[in-house]
């Protein structure tokens, strides 16, 4: 199933399917059928009444307040390729994506809708990453693979307090034969404003099970004065306890800066991105993709990251930022950890 350009000529036993607003169910030749009276946006119908089916009668969807959109409900086998998505950023915290794999009733992902596309603070920020691409302006594009056997459905819900008018999406995949040990790809988002003083922010814990851990968006509001990313990443696999087995030696560090960052920059692995701010009130956002250095893990795993900063005379100050971030991982089982998401209250952006 794995594609790219060493092997993109090689011939495979799979048909292309897409899911838009223009084609609901992804069928072969289903594509700009709509009509005024069958589009699924009748604003949009309105502007092309003239021109008849074919000509952008059903481009996107409006999403009511507490409302849950299904964009996807597909059968398998198959894999998820490329999805593409654009809103408004005001939403980006509000609206929470959801993927269910084969029929399962839990979320294997479950994030606000920015934050997995790596955009968080309700602001457009353009990433040039290989699996997290956004582009001018609040282009998000997804291309992390995500096989399914029987079945493949994704939600968004609009948790804001008004109508989302204008959601626009596309989900690219093929239907082809999964392999044995095709793991399922799971997303989980974590917020805690403040950060718990001296005690680690936790990135990623309750994951039970074999499978690898593939990157992480962070994003970080400073709530004290000084720099602040001196914390280290521990990972702690399958036995470990007290300590991990894999213990980082600084945050920029982990995310592929140094002293101090110093710069913005978006690698197809790594970023770093100053979005407002300094000092006390400033926001950053960094990922990380473990594409090329999977971390694996047999039995379980779990992820720390130390809000960690200086204070007077050298010494380390633990801090109390606000800190939130999304974990990817793939997984045997298709259930994510039992972690709850937040409610919007505290998703709030404050």
């Amino acid at each position: 199933m794995f594609i790219d350009l060493s092997n993109i000529f090689l011939r495979r036993n799979a048909v292309s399917r897409s899911i838009s607003a223009e084609n609901p169910d992804g069928s072969s030749g289903g594509g700009g059928r709509a009509t005024e009276a069958t589009t699924l946006h009748p604003a949009s119908a309105h502007n092309a009444r003239e021109l008849g089916p074919g000509w952008k009668l059903s481009p996107c969807i409006a999403v009511e307040s507490g409302e849950t959109a299904t964009l996807m409900d597909h059968e398998g086998p198959g894999c998820i390729r490329h999805i593409w998505i654009t809103l408004d950023a005001k939403y980006y915290r509000d609206v929470v994506l959801r993927v269910y794999w084969d029929g399962s009733d839990r979320p294997s992902v479950e994030c606000p809708i920015g934050d997995f596309f790596c955009n968080s603070w309700n602001s457009r920020q353009n990433i040039t990453s290989i699996p997290m691409n956004v582009n001018p302006s609040g282009g998000m594009n997804c291309y992390f693979p995500m096989p399914f056997r029987r079945r493949a459905r994704i939600t968004v819900e609009n948790q804001a307090p008004d109508l989302l008018r204008n959601l626009f999406y596309q989900i690219d995949f093929t239907l082809e034969p999964v392999p044995d040990d095709a793991l399922y790809l799971h997303a989980q988002w974590r917020r805690e404003n403040p950060v718990h003083y001296g005690v680690p922010y936790t990135l990623l814990d309750g994951v039970e099970g074999a499978g690898h851990f593939v990157g992480t968006f962070v994003s970080w509001q400073q709530n004290n004065e000084g720099w602040w990313g001196e914390g280290e990443i521990k990972v702690f696999i399958d036995e470990d306890e007290e300590y991990p087995t894999i213990c980082g030696t600084g945050t920029e560090d982990y995310f592929g800066g140094a002293w101090g960052f110093g710069a913005d920059y978006s690698a197809p692995y790594l970023g770093y991105r100053k979005v407002s701010g300094e000092g006390v009130g400033s926001r950053m956002t960094m990922y990380r993709f473990h594409v090329l250095d999977p971390i694996f893990f047999a039995t379980k795993l779990r992820i720390t990251l130390q809000a960690l900063g200086w204070r007077s005379r050298t010494r380390y100050l633990p801090l109390q930022d606000d800190v939130s971030s999304v974990a990817y991982w793939y997984q045997a089982v298709p259930s994510a950890s039992g972690s709850r998401l937040l409610t919007n209250l505290e998703r709030e952006i404050i």
